[in-house]
């Protein structure tokens, strides 16, 4: 690729265009093994602008109110039955007094940040510095830009009520799989996960059952944590429903 084609990217508080655009991401330079050591006695130390981050993510995020967070596919379709239900998903959570968290990308991301935002709810979106940037979609109202994944995973539990999980790739497992380790080990108390695609998630909880759960590897009150539907109005009472016992 020329250096004079155009790319855009954002690093932070700093957008790159063109030859300025080709860099290695922060997580990159942190999990590589063959970094040179001196940036320990460089100015900024890594540890400041992970701290910075951190800062920056509990500021502008400490005031929302209740949310859930919701994951899916970035390559989701406008046509797609998955994008349209993900809209009508977050549009009944407005309705319901929750605002809506997303990864703030494309596809699946874009249809619950736009439901919420239509209705006049909370559309937040938290984007991740990618080696192909995606950027933040239209239709996230407030949004912040992380460099590093384990900062941006810590927001999204923290600030979030519970997970709604669309059909989605490695990303949308890894956001998954988080949420129940945390929930299976008493880190997170009282957070739903609604798995939404029956036919999509089905033979993954089958998996659990009849691999992870028969292997003894998990226990039986683990995969029902897990809950499946393809039902809107039920995934949006799910948390309704918290929401009340909580108040009690």
């Amino acid at each position: 690729m020329s250096d004079h084609e155009y790319i855009q990217r954002d690093r932070g508080a700093m957008r790159l265009r063109r030859g300025q655009a080709h860099f290695q991401t922060y997580d990159e330079q942190l999990f590589s093994s063959t970094e040179d050591p001196d940036w320990i006695h460089s100015d900024p130390w890594r540890i400041m602008r992970i701290q910075s981050e951190f800062v920056e993510g509990f500021g502008g995020l400490a005031k929302l109110g209740p949310c859930i967070s919701v994951f899916g596919s970035a390559r989701t379709s406008e046509d797609d039955p998955m994008y349209r239900s993900a809209r009508r998903l977050s549009s009944k959570f407005c309705a319901a007094g929750f605002g809506v968290i997303t990864g703030g990308g494309p596809g699946i991301m874009e249809a619950a940040n736009r439901g919420a935002s239509e209705c006049g709810g909370t559309s937040i979106g938290l984007g991740i510095e990618l080696p192909k940037e995606q950027g933040l979609n239209d239709w996230v109202d407030l949004g912040i830009n992380f460099r590093y994944f384990f900062v941006r995973k810590t927001m999204f539990i923290k600030y979030s009520q519970g997970y709604v999980v669309f059909p989605g790739g490695f990303g949308t497992f890894d956001e998954l799989f988080e949420a129940l380790t945390l929930s299976q080990t008493g880190k997170i108390k009282s957070f739903p996960l609604v798995l939404f695609g029956v036919e999509y998630w089905t033979p993954l909880v089958e998996w659990l059952r009849n691999s992870v759960e028969s292997a003894a590897m998990i226990d039986p009150e683990d995969v029902d944590r897990l809950i499946i539907t393809d039902d809107i109005d039920y995934a949006v009472q799910v948390f309704v429903d918290q929401r009340d016992q909580a108040s009690q």
